[in-house]
Protein backbone atom coordinates (compact mmCIF):
# COMPACT_ATOMS: atom_id res chain seq x y z
CA UNK A 1 0.00 0.00 0.00
CA UNK A 2 1.28 3.44 -0.88
CA UNK A 3 0.19 6.92 0.03
CA UNK A 4 1.98 10.14 -0.94
CA UNK A 5 4.01 11.30 2.05
CA UNK A 6 1.93 14.43 2.62
CA UNK A 7 -1.33 12.43 2.73
CA UNK A 8 0.18 9.96 5.20
CA UNK A 9 1.43 12.89 7.28
CA UNK A 10 -2.10 14.30 7.43
CA UNK A 11 -3.52 10.99 8.69
CA UNK A 12 -0.83 10.71 11.36
CA UNK A 13 -1.11 14.35 12.43
CA UNK A 14 -4.87 13.93 12.97
CA UNK A 15 -4.21 11.01 15.30
CA UNK A 16 -1.56 13.00 17.17
CA UNK A 17 -3.80 16.08 17.41
CA UNK A 18 -6.56 13.96 18.97
CA UNK A 19 -4.15 12.79 21.68
CA UNK A 20 -2.64 16.23 22.33
CA UNK A 21 -5.90 18.07 22.93
CA UNK A 22 -4.88 21.59 23.96
CA UNK A 23 -1.33 20.48 24.69
CA UNK A 24 0.78 18.14 26.84
CA UNK A 25 0.41 19.82 30.21
CA UNK A 26 2.75 17.41 32.03
CA UNK A 27 5.61 17.91 29.60
CA UNK A 28 5.09 21.68 29.57
CA UNK A 29 5.42 21.83 33.36
CA UNK A 30 8.37 19.48 33.76
CA UNK A 31 10.53 19.64 30.63
CA UNK A 32 12.29 22.99 30.07
CA UNK A 33 12.15 24.72 26.73
CA UNK A 34 15.15 24.03 24.55
CA UNK A 35 15.89 20.65 26.13
CA UNK A 36 17.33 18.24 23.56
CA UNK A 37 16.91 14.49 24.01
CA UNK A 38 17.75 11.21 22.35
CA UNK A 39 15.36 8.26 22.65
CA UNK A 40 15.40 4.65 21.55
CA UNK A 41 12.42 2.62 20.37
CA UNK A 42 12.97 -0.83 21.85
CA UNK A 43 11.18 -4.15 21.29
CA UNK A 44 10.07 -5.88 24.49
CA UNK A 45 9.04 -9.09 22.75
CA UNK A 46 9.63 -10.98 19.53
CA UNK A 47 7.40 -10.47 16.52
CA UNK A 48 7.09 -8.86 13.10
CA UNK A 49 7.66 -5.13 12.99
CA UNK A 50 5.23 -2.86 11.17
CA UNK A 51 4.64 0.88 11.29
CA UNK A 52 8.27 1.94 10.99
CA UNK A 53 7.44 3.92 7.86
CA UNK A 54 4.60 5.66 9.71
CA UNK A 55 6.81 6.42 12.72
CA UNK A 56 9.51 7.82 10.45
CA UNK A 57 7.06 10.05 8.58
CA UNK A 58 5.52 11.38 11.79
CA UNK A 59 8.75 12.15 13.66
CA UNK A 60 10.26 13.66 10.52
CA UNK A 61 7.24 15.91 10.03
CA UNK A 62 7.66 17.16 13.61
CA UNK A 63 11.23 18.30 12.95
CA UNK A 64 12.87 15.45 14.82
CA UNK A 65 15.88 13.49 13.63
CA UNK A 66 15.62 9.73 13.38
CA UNK A 67 17.43 6.60 12.25
CA UNK A 68 15.55 3.34 11.71
CA UNK A 69 17.44 0.07 12.17
CA UNK A 70 14.72 -2.26 10.88
CA UNK A 71 12.29 -2.33 7.95
CA UNK A 72 8.61 -3.15 8.03
CA UNK A 73 8.18 -6.90 7.79
CA UNK A 74 11.44 -7.76 9.57
CA UNK A 75 11.39 -10.30 12.40
CA UNK A 76 12.47 -8.65 15.66
CA UNK A 77 13.59 -9.95 19.04
CA UNK A 78 13.37 -8.70 22.64
CA UNK A 79 15.66 -5.79 23.60
CA UNK A 80 16.31 -4.97 19.94
CA UNK A 81 16.66 -1.25 19.19
CA UNK A 82 14.32 -0.45 16.33
CA UNK A 83 14.81 3.28 15.89
CA UNK A 84 16.59 6.25 17.44
CA UNK A 85 14.89 9.64 17.65
CA UNK A 86 16.54 12.90 18.67
CA UNK A 87 15.58 16.54 18.92
CA UNK A 88 13.29 18.71 21.04
CA UNK A 89 12.51 16.70 24.17
CA UNK A 90 9.07 18.27 24.52
CA UNK A 91 8.07 17.13 21.04
CA UNK A 92 9.45 13.61 21.58
CA UNK A 93 7.48 13.14 24.80
CA UNK A 94 4.29 14.66 23.40
CA UNK A 95 4.34 12.36 20.36
CA UNK A 96 5.59 9.26 22.22
CA UNK A 97 2.25 7.56 22.82
CA UNK A 98 0.92 8.20 19.33
CA UNK A 99 4.08 6.75 17.78
CA UNK A 100 3.99 3.68 20.02
CA UNK A 101 0.27 3.10 19.58
CA UNK A 102 0.66 2.98 15.82
CA UNK A 103 3.81 0.82 15.76
CA UNK A 104 2.63 -1.54 18.51
CA UNK A 105 -0.80 -2.10 16.98
CA UNK A 106 0.47 -2.53 13.44
CA UNK A 107 3.20 -4.89 14.64
CA UNK A 108 0.66 -6.94 16.59
CA UNK A 109 -1.48 -7.34 13.47
CA UNK A 110 1.53 -8.17 11.27
CA UNK A 111 2.77 -10.72 13.82
CA UNK A 112 -0.59 -12.47 14.12
CA UNK A 113 -1.00 -12.54 10.34
CA UNK A 114 2.50 -13.91 9.74
CA UNK A 115 1.90 -16.76 12.19
CA UNK A 116 -1.26 -17.82 10.34
CA UNK A 117 0.34 -17.51 6.90
CA UNK A 118 3.32 -19.61 7.99
CA UNK A 119 1.10 -22.20 9.64
CA UNK A 120 -0.77 -22.74 6.37
CA UNK A 121 2.42 -22.70 4.31
CA UNK A 122 4.09 -25.31 6.53
CA UNK A 123 1.04 -27.53 6.11
CA UNK A 124 1.57 -27.13 2.33
CA UNK A 125 -1.83 -25.58 1.59
CA UNK A 126 -2.22 -22.68 -0.85
CA UNK A 127 -5.07 -20.98 0.97
CA UNK A 128 -4.69 -17.22 1.40
CA UNK A 129 -5.19 -15.51 4.75
CA UNK A 130 -7.28 -12.34 4.60
CA UNK A 131 -8.62 -9.87 7.12
CA UNK A 132 -12.12 -8.38 7.19
CA UNK A 133 -13.54 -4.86 7.53
CA UNK A 134 -13.58 -5.27 11.30
CA UNK A 135 -10.91 -2.63 11.82
CA UNK A 136 -10.61 0.13 14.41
CA UNK A 137 -12.47 3.29 13.31
CA UNK A 138 -10.00 5.74 11.82
CA UNK A 139 -7.25 3.11 11.54
CA UNK A 140 -8.44 1.17 8.50
CA UNK A 141 -5.42 2.12 6.38
CA UNK A 142 -2.94 1.17 9.11
CA UNK A 143 -4.70 -2.08 10.05
CA UNK A 144 -4.97 -3.25 6.45
CA UNK A 145 -1.38 -2.29 5.67
CA UNK A 146 -0.20 -4.28 8.70
CA UNK A 147 -1.99 -7.37 7.35
CA UNK A 148 -0.14 -6.94 4.05
CA UNK A 149 3.18 -6.57 5.88
CA UNK A 150 2.42 -9.81 7.70
CA UNK A 151 1.89 -11.60 4.38
CA UNK A 152 -1.90 -11.59 4.36
CA UNK A 153 -4.51 -10.17 2.00
CA UNK A 154 -6.34 -6.93 2.93
CA UNK A 155 -9.65 -8.07 1.35
CA UNK A 156 -11.83 -5.00 0.65
CA UNK A 157 -10.31 -1.71 1.68
CA UNK A 158 -13.56 0.22 1.17
CA UNK A 159 -17.16 -0.46 0.24
CA UNK A 160 -16.51 0.64 -3.35
CA UNK A 161 -13.78 -1.95 -3.94
CA UNK A 162 -16.04 -4.85 -4.77
CA UNK A 163 -19.68 -5.94 -4.73
CA UNK A 164 -20.16 -8.09 -1.65
CA UNK A 165 -23.73 -9.31 -1.34
CA UNK A 166 -24.44 -10.18 2.28
CA UNK A 167 -27.42 -11.72 4.08
CA UNK A 168 -29.26 -8.42 4.51
CA UNK A 169 -28.89 -7.58 0.82
CA UNK A 170 -30.30 -11.00 -0.05
CA UNK A 171 -33.17 -10.53 2.41
CA UNK A 172 -34.16 -7.32 0.65
CA UNK A 173 -33.60 -8.63 -2.89
CA UNK A 174 -35.60 -11.78 -2.20
CA UNK A 175 -33.03 -14.42 -3.17
CA UNK A 176 -29.39 -15.00 -4.01
CA UNK A 177 -30.29 -15.28 -7.70
CA UNK A 178 -32.15 -11.95 -7.74
CA UNK A 179 -29.42 -10.15 -5.80
CA UNK A 180 -26.68 -11.31 -8.18
CA UNK A 181 -28.84 -10.56 -11.23
CA UNK A 182 -29.44 -6.98 -10.05
CA UNK A 183 -25.73 -6.49 -9.41
CA UNK A 184 -24.64 -7.92 -12.76
CA UNK A 185 -27.10 -5.79 -14.70
CA UNK A 186 -26.01 -2.51 -13.13
CA UNK A 187 -22.39 -2.94 -12.03
CA UNK A 188 -19.28 -1.84 -13.87
CA UNK A 189 -17.40 -4.62 -15.64
CA UNK A 190 -14.47 -3.82 -13.33
CA UNK A 191 -16.24 -4.96 -10.15
CA UNK A 192 -16.10 -8.54 -8.97
CA UNK A 193 -19.18 -9.96 -7.28
CA UNK A 194 -18.91 -11.91 -4.04
CA UNK A 195 -21.90 -13.57 -2.40
CA UNK A 196 -22.08 -14.48 1.27
CA UNK A 197 -24.07 -17.67 1.78
CA UNK A 198 -25.20 -19.09 5.11
CA UNK A 199 -26.81 -22.29 3.80
CA UNK A 200 -25.46 -25.19 1.78
CA UNK A 201 -28.43 -24.87 -0.56
CA UNK A 202 -27.35 -21.37 -1.62
CA UNK A 203 -23.83 -22.36 -2.71
CA UNK A 204 -24.77 -23.75 -6.12
CA UNK A 205 -27.37 -21.01 -6.66
CA UNK A 206 -24.67 -18.37 -6.17
CA UNK A 207 -22.34 -20.14 -8.61
CA UNK A 208 -25.04 -20.54 -11.25
CA UNK A 209 -26.05 -16.89 -10.85
CA UNK A 210 -22.53 -15.83 -11.84
CA UNK A 211 -20.80 -14.96 -8.59
CA UNK A 212 -17.02 -14.57 -8.88
CA UNK A 213 -16.47 -15.42 -5.22
CA UNK A 214 -18.61 -17.34 -2.75
CA UNK A 215 -18.15 -16.69 0.95
CA UNK A 216 -19.13 -19.61 3.16
CA UNK A 217 -20.29 -17.77 6.25
CA UNK A 218 -19.99 -19.62 9.57
CA UNK A 219 -19.75 -22.99 7.86
CA UNK A 220 -18.16 -25.84 9.79
CA UNK A 221 -15.21 -27.64 8.17
CA UNK A 222 -17.58 -30.49 7.31
CA UNK A 223 -20.02 -28.07 5.63
CA UNK A 224 -17.13 -26.49 3.69
CA UNK A 225 -16.16 -29.95 2.48
CA UNK A 226 -19.75 -30.56 1.39
CA UNK A 227 -19.88 -27.21 -0.46
CA UNK A 228 -16.69 -28.06 -2.33
CA UNK A 229 -18.14 -31.45 -3.30
CA UNK A 230 -21.33 -29.84 -4.60
CA UNK A 231 -19.37 -27.39 -6.76
CA UNK A 232 -17.11 -30.12 -8.09
CA UNK A 233 -20.07 -32.30 -9.07
CA UNK A 234 -21.71 -29.36 -10.84
CA UNK A 235 -18.51 -28.34 -12.64
CA UNK A 236 -18.09 -25.00 -10.88
CA UNK A 237 -15.14 -25.83 -8.62
CA UNK A 238 -12.07 -23.75 -9.54
CA UNK A 239 -14.29 -21.55 -11.73
CA UNK A 240 -15.37 -19.58 -8.67
CA UNK A 241 -13.24 -18.56 -5.70
CA UNK A 242 -14.26 -19.99 -2.34
CA UNK A 243 -13.83 -18.03 0.87
CA UNK A 244 -14.51 -19.31 4.39
CA UNK A 245 -15.25 -16.80 7.14
CA UNK A 246 -16.71 -16.79 10.62
CA UNK A 247 -15.65 -18.81 13.64
CA UNK A 248 -12.15 -19.39 12.27
CA UNK A 249 -9.20 -19.02 14.64
CA UNK A 250 -5.52 -19.89 14.78
CA UNK A 251 -6.50 -23.16 16.47
CA UNK A 252 -8.82 -24.46 13.75
CA UNK A 253 -7.55 -22.68 10.62
CA UNK A 254 -5.95 -25.83 9.19
CA UNK A 255 -9.27 -27.68 9.49
CA UNK A 256 -10.65 -25.19 6.96
CA UNK A 257 -7.55 -24.83 4.77
CA UNK A 258 -7.49 -28.59 4.25
CA UNK A 259 -10.93 -28.58 2.59
CA UNK A 260 -9.87 -27.03 -0.71
CA UNK A 261 -10.88 -23.39 -0.29
CA UNK A 262 -9.01 -20.41 -1.71
CA UNK A 263 -9.33 -17.79 1.03
CA UNK A 264 -9.81 -17.76 4.79
CA UNK A 265 -10.82 -14.41 6.28
CA UNK A 266 -10.56 -13.73 10.00
CA UNK A 267 -11.81 -10.73 11.91
CA UNK A 268 -9.66 -11.49 14.93
CA UNK A 269 -6.37 -10.40 13.34
CA UNK A 270 -7.62 -6.80 13.37
CA UNK A 271 -10.51 -6.49 15.83
CA UNK A 272 -8.91 -8.55 18.63
CA UNK A 273 -5.27 -7.77 18.02
CA UNK A 274 -2.73 -7.97 20.85
CA UNK A 275 -0.39 -5.05 20.40
CA UNK A 276 3.29 -5.92 20.37
CA UNK A 277 5.11 -4.62 23.45
CA UNK A 278 7.36 -1.78 22.28
CA UNK A 279 8.68 1.14 24.32
CA UNK A 280 10.38 4.49 23.76
CA UNK A 281 13.16 5.20 26.26
CA UNK A 282 14.99 8.50 26.79
CA UNK A 283 18.73 7.86 26.78
CA UNK A 284 20.42 11.25 26.74
CA UNK A 285 19.34 14.83 27.41
CA UNK A 286 21.03 18.18 26.92
CA UNK A 287 19.72 21.47 28.23
CA UNK A 288 20.09 24.63 26.18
Amino acid sequence: MFLPKKILEEKLRRILAEDLGQGDVTTALIVPEGCIAEAEMVAKEAGVIAGIEEASVLVGSLGLNFEAYVKDGNAIKPKQVLMRVSGDARIILSAERTILNIVSRMSGIATATRKLVEKIRKAKYKTKVACTRKTAPGLLYFDKKAVLIGGGDPHRLHLDDMILIKDNHIAIAGSVKKAVKNAKEKASFSKKIEVEVAKIGDVLEAAKAGADIIMLDNFSPKQVEEAVKILKNAGYYEKVLLEASGGITADNILDFASKGIDIISLGEITHSVKALNISLEIKNTERA
